[in-house]
């Protein structure tokens, strides 16, 4: 059998405040799901992670700086200069 809800029963005008105001709360949501959804937004938010994700990974959580994680990051950093300085000479040559 179905369930009753328990309800008292509304007033035509109750029943039309409450249509109002769900139709406000849908109209903001879909607006801020269109905004979140715009492609500069998207990047925004990529962006404000991976500086986070960057953060968290050179720094304690007391604030610190992780210095052996900064040495690899630079240390993958120069690797991939120097491999690219190299493609490049070859491409230059042939």
């Amino acid at each position: 059998m179905a369930e009753q809800t328990s309800r008292p029963s509304q007033s035509a005008e109750a029943i039309e405040a409450e249509i109002v105001q769900t139709r406000a709360h849908l109209a903001s949501t879909i607006d801020e799901l269109a905004i979140r959804a715009q492609p500069r937004e998207i990047a925004r938010r990529q962006t404000e992670s991976a500086k986070a994700r960057f953060f968290e990974s050179t720094h304690t959580p007391e604030g610190d700086l992780r210095v052996e994680r900064v040495g690899a990051i630079a240390a993958v950093g120069a690797t991939v200069l120097v491999v690219l300085a190299i493609l490049h000479r070859r491409h230059r040559r042939g």
